[in-house]
C-alpha cells in the first residue's frame, strides 16, 4: 500500500493549475525524489561495461559491476570468447596478505592490468602494483619508487643582476587541472617529467634521480607551465617523442598578464589568492614560447618562430587533455616536430614543421575562417609521417570534413570524407592500407543527429562505409593497430551493448549488456526523446522531457505542468548533455518529481551539426547575447502544442556556468516568457572571463569613437532592469574558474535598477560546489516549489550529505577531496 505521502505527491502531479488540493509538499515528497539522483539509482543497473584497455596481444580487458560486486574479463577476439581475467576470491586473498590490509573480492578497484611472463600479472590498486603467479598463490607488491635524488644540473645562464626568483607556488587545496597528474611520465614509462622552481626536471623512475633539463626559468616565465587562468597547476604541460628522448614543450611568458584576486573566508587575517589570468580585451595576453629538448644531455633548442600564442586548435586551453602540449607531434625519428600556431581570434591556424637539431621552421600549410575555427572534431588535424601528408579537419563546405595535404608543400592531395554531418574524431589510421577510421553525426538519414557512428573511409575519399549500424550513440575505443574496436552504443532509453568489431564492423564477441531490471522495478521512468522547431520555424532541435515518475497524462486530461528548463548555450558544448545511457541525468528526473516538467534542448549554436548551426549564436558579440534563449522559448511553445499537459505558461530556468549566463540572459531578454531562474556561477560578462574562451567565438573587443565597446551587448548587467520574474543568483567566493565578480557585476546593476532577488553565495568553493552541492540543490528545488509550482517546500529538508554520496557513488573506504 502506498503511504499517504505518497498518495500526495500523485495528487500533486496530477491536481489542476491551482494546485488547491495541496498547498505544501512534505520531506517524504523530497525524499521520494531524490531516490532519482544518480548515487541513488547508478548501483541498481548492473553489468555496465567499464574502463575497456588493450592489452599488448589485442585481447580487451575490461571491468564489469554487478549487484555491488565488480569482477574484471578478457575478451579475446581470435577465440571469440569472453573470460574471467583472474578469480577474483584469490585474487583478493593474495592481495590482503601481501598489503596487510582487507581486500575485499568484489572490490578490487583494480587501475591497470598487465601480462607477465609464465601466465602470472601484475595489477594496480589503491595499495600499489602487485604482481602475482599464474595460481594466484601469492602476490608481491612492487616497492615504492626510490626517494628523489638530485643529479648535477645543467650548466646555469649567466647571472641577470636585479632578479629575484622566488619559490615556486604550489597549487591550492581544490584547484588542479583535467586530467592532470603531478609528473608528466614518457611513453615508455621510465622518466617522469616534473616543474620545479619555474623549470623543468625529469625523474629516471626506476631510482629516483633527478636531472634539471632548463635553468633559466623564472616567475612568470617558466617552462611547461599549465596556467590558462580559469584552470592552473603544478603540472607540466609538454609532448613526449615516442622513445621518450626528446620533450617538446614551451617557456611561458605571463610576466605582462593581469592578476586575477580572490580572497577565502576565514577566521583570522585572510590569505590573498593571486594568479596570472589573461581577460578578454586585455593588451598583453599569455604567449608560449616553443622548445625541443634533448632529455640525455639537457640541450635546449628554441623554434625559430615569434611567440605563439597560449591557444590550441580544439580546447581553451593549450593543452586539452592530460597535460599534453595538444597540437604538437614528433615524427618517429624525432627530427622534426609538426605543430600548429592559432591566432589569438581563433581565425587562423598554421600549420607549421622544425627541425628538431636546429630549431629551423617552415610554414607548410594555412587556414582562415571568417568566424572561428573548428570545435567539431576532437581531433581536428594528424601528421602521416610515413606518407608525407597530414589531415585536416575543415567546415569550408559547411561540415566538418577531413582533408589530406601534402607536409611538404602543403597542397591539397584530396577531400577523404564527404556527405552531411560533422566528423568528430579520427579514431585510427592505417597507414599502410591507407583507410582512416572516424566518428561522424548526422549522416545517417532518420537517425538521430547527435548520434556518434563509426565509418571507414580510404585515404582518397573512396568507399566511406557505416561500421555501426544500430542506430544508437556510439562510444569506441580502437585498438592500437586498428584490427578491432571495443563498441558500447546505446541510447537515453536503451540500456548499453558493448561489443567486440573486427575493422570491417563485423561483431566478433559480445562483452556484455546492461541489465536494468532492478532500475525498472524501482519505477524508474525514461526520460522522453522530443523534437521541436527552433526560432526560425522550420529547423529541427532535439532534446528530452521529464515527466513525474507517477503522472499519467491518459489520466490527466486537462491538468498542466509548470516547465523547468535546463539549459547550457555553449557555444562549445549544450544542454543535453551525452546521448548514452545513464540511469541519471543530474537531479532532472528528481526536480521533475516535485511537480514538474524538466526539458532540455539543444539550440542553434550548440555544435556537432553543421557550420551555419554552431555559428548561429557566435561569431560576435552580440550574437553571444543570444544565448539559444529565443530557441528555448520556441521550443518550449512547440512542445506544448504536442503535449498538453505542458504548460508553456508558467516557465521556469536553470543552468550553471554558461547556464547561469543564459539563465539571466533569459530573465533579462524574454521576461514575458521566463518567470523563475535560478543561475549558479554564470559568466555573465565575458570581459569577466578568461580571454581564449570568448575571444574564439566572438572575435576581439573593439572600442569604438564613442568609448563604447562591442562586447557591451552581452553583458548581462546592462539589461538588469528588464527584470520581472523572481531570480536568484548562486556563486562559489573562491571561484578561480568563474570569478565571482561576473556574478556581483549583475548584483550591482540590480541594486540600481531598484530591482527585487535573491543571492546565494556560498563561502570557499570553486566552480563546483563541492560539499555545499546537495545543500544548493536542495535550496534549488525549494526555489522552483515556491515560486513556478506555487506551494510550500519542507523546512530545511535534509539531502543525502556529501560525504554519503561519495562514499555511495565511490564505495565505503571513498573520502571526499
Amino acid at each position: 500500500m502506498r503511504s499517504n505521502c505518497m498518495l500526495a505527491l500523485s495528487l500533486l502531479v496530477s491536481s489542476s493549475v491551482s494546485l488547491v488540493a495541496q498547498q505544501a509538499l512534505t520531506a517524504q515528497d523530497y525524499s521520494n525524489a531524490e531516490r532519482w539522483n544518480s548515487y541513488n539509482v547508478s548501483g541498481l543497473v548492473d553489468h555496465t561495461v567499464r574502463a575497456p584497455k588493450y592489452l599488448p596481444d589485442g585481447r580487451v580487458f575490461f571491468a564489469d559491476p554487478a549487484g555491488g560486486a565488480t569482477t574484471y574479463k578478457i575478451a579475446d577476439p581470435k577465440k571469440a570468447t569472453v573470460t574471467a581475467a583472474f578469480d577474483s576470491a584469490k585474487l583478493a586473498a593474495a592481495l590482503s596478505a601481501a598489503s596487510r590490509t582487507n581486500v575485499a573480492a568484489g572490490r578490487l578497484n583494480v587501475d591497470e592490468y598487465e601480462p607477465e611472463a609464465g601466465g602470472g600479472f601484475a595489477v594496480t590498486v589503491r595499495a600499489g602494483k602487485f604482481h602475482c603467479d599464474a595460481a594466484i598463490n601469492a602476490c608481491k607488491q612492487e616497492p615504492a619508487p626510490p626517494a628523489p635524488v638530485v643529479a648535477a644540473p645543467a650548466s646555469a645562464p649567466p647571472a641577470q643582476p636585479g632578479v629575484v626568483v622566488p619559490p615556486v607556488a604550489r597549487p591550492r587545496a581544490g584547484v588542479g587541472r583535467r586530467g592532470a597528474a603531478p609528473v608528466n611520465v614518457s611513453p615508455d614509462g621510465k622518466l617522469a617529467a616534473f616543474i620545479r622552481d619555474n623549470n623543468l626536471w625529469v625523474r629516471l623512475i626506476a631510482t629516483g634521480v633527478e636531472t634539471q633539463l632548463t635553468t633559466d626559468g623564472i616567475k612568470d616565465y617558466g617552462y611547461a607551465t599549465d596556467n590558462a587562468g580559469w584552470q592552473h597547476s603544478d603540472a607540466a604541460v609538454l609532448t613526449w617523442s615516442a622513445d621518450g628522448k626528446k620533450i617538446a614543450t614551451f617557456q611561458q611568458d605571463q610576466r605582462k598578464t593581469g592578476y586575477m584576486y580572490l580572497v577565502p573566508t576565514t577566521y583570522r587575517h585572510p590569505e590573498l589568492e593571486a594568479w596570472r589570468y589573461p581577460l578578454v580585451g586585455d593588451k598583453d595576453v599569455t604567449m608560449i614560447e616553443p622548445v625541443v629538448i634533448d632529455v640525455a644531455s639537457a640541450a635546449v633548442v628554441r623554434l625559430k618562430v615569434q611567440p605563439l600564442q597560449h591557444r590550441s586548435m580544439e580546447c581553451d586551453d593549450v593543452s586539452c587533455e592530460g597535460g599534453k602540449w595538444t597540437d604538437a607531434e614528433f615524427s618517429p625519428d624525432d627530427k622534426q616536430l609538426a605543430f600548429v600556431s592559432t591566432s589569438r581570434d581563433h581565425k587562423d591556424e598554421d600549420v607549421e614543421i622544425a627541425e628538431t637539431a636546429t630549431g629551423e621552421v617552415r610554414s607548410v600549410f594555412h587556414e582562415h575562417a571568417d568566424t572561428y575555427y573548428g570545435w567539431q572534431s576532437k581531433t581536428d588535424w594528424k601528421p602521416l609521417w610515413a606518407a608525407g601528408e597530414f589531415l585536416w579537419v575543415s567546415e569550408r563546405s559547411g561540415f566538418a570534413q577531413l582533408y589530406r595535404y601534402d607536409m611538404k608543400s602543403g597542397k591539397l592531395k584530396g577531400q577523404v570524407t564527404h556527405g552531411d554531418g560533422p566528423v568528430q574524431d579520427i579514431v585510427h589510421v592505417d597507414e599502410a592500407k591507407r583507410i582512416v577510421y572516424f566518428m561522424a553525426t548526422g549522416k545517417q538519414a532518420g537517425v538521430d543527429p547527435y548520434f556518434n557512428q563509426l565509418y571507414k573511409v580510404d585515404s582518397d575519399g573512396k568507399d566511406q562505409r557505416l561500421l555501426t549500424p544500430e542506430p544508437y550513440q556510439h562510444v569506441v575505443t580502437a585498438a592500437p593497430d586498428g584490427t578491432t574496436f571495443v563498441d558500447v552504443y546505446s541510447s537515453v532509453n536503451t540500456p548499453q551493448t558493448a561489443v567486440l568489431r573486427d575493422d570491417s564492423g563485423k561483431v566478433l564477441v559480445e562483452l556484455g549488456k546492461q541489465d536494468i531490471a532492478r532500475l525498472l522495478a524501482a519505477g524508474w521512468k525514461a526520460p522522453t526523446p522530443i523534437t521541436v522547431k527552433s526560432r526560425d520555424g522550420s529547423t529541427l532541435l532535439y532534446g528530452y522531457m521529464f515527466k513525474p515518475t507517477s503522472f499519467d497524462p491518459a489520466q490527466a486530461a486537462g491538468k498542466k505542468l509548470p516547465v523547468v528548463d535546463y539549459v547550457y548555450p555553449g557555444p562549445q558544448g549544450a544542454s543535453c548533455g551525452s546521448r548514452s545511457f545513464a540511469p541519471s541525468h543530474g537531479d532532472d528526473q528528481a526536480l521533475a518529481d516535485l511537480g514538474f516538467v524538466v526539458v532540455c534542448i539543444d539550440g542553434m549554436g550548440n555544435p556537432e551539426r553543421s557550420k551555419a548551426f554552431h555559428d548561429a549564436h557566435a561569431s560576435t558579440p552580440q550574437e553571444m547575447g543570444d544565448d539559444t534563449i529565443p530557441d528555448q522559448v520556441a521550443g518550449i511553445q512547440d512542445l506544448a502544442t504536442q503535449y498538453a499537459f505542458v504548460d508553456a505558461g508558467r516557465v521556469g530556468i536553470w543552468g550553471h556556468s554558461g547556464g547561469g549566463n543564459a539563465t539571466v540572459s533569459a530573465m533579462f531578454h524574454a521576461p514575458e516568457f521566463f518567470k523563475v531562474g535560478w543561475a549558479e556561477s554564470g559568466n555573465h560578462d565575458q570581459r569577466e572571463y578568461e580571454d581564449d574562451w570568448d575571444e574564439r567565438w566572438a572575435g576581439l573587443e573593439t572600442i569604438g569613437a564613442d568609448g563604447k565597446s562591442n562586447y557591451d551587448a552581452q553583458a548581462n548587467q546592462n539589461f538588469a532592469a528588464n527584470l520581472r520574474g523572481k531570480l536568484m543568483l548562486v556563486h562559489g567566493t573562491m571561484d578561480d574558474n568563474v570569478p565571482p565578480y561576473n556574478t556581483l557585476l549583475v548584483v550591482d546593476a540590480l541594486m540600481k535598477a531598484n530591482k527585487t532577488f535573491d543571492l546565494l553565495m556560498i563561502p570557499n568553493v570553486h566552480h563546483g560546489y563541492a560539499e555545499q552541492s546537495q545543500y544548493v540543490m536542495r535550496r534549488r528545488w525549494d526555489y522552483f516549489v515556491q515560486n513556478l509550482l506555487g506551494v510550500t517546500p519542507p523546512a530545511d529538508f535534509q539531502m543525502t550529505t556529501y560525504d554519503q554520496v561519495i562514499r555511495k557513488m565511490y564505495g565505503p573506504d571513498a573520502q571526499p577531496e
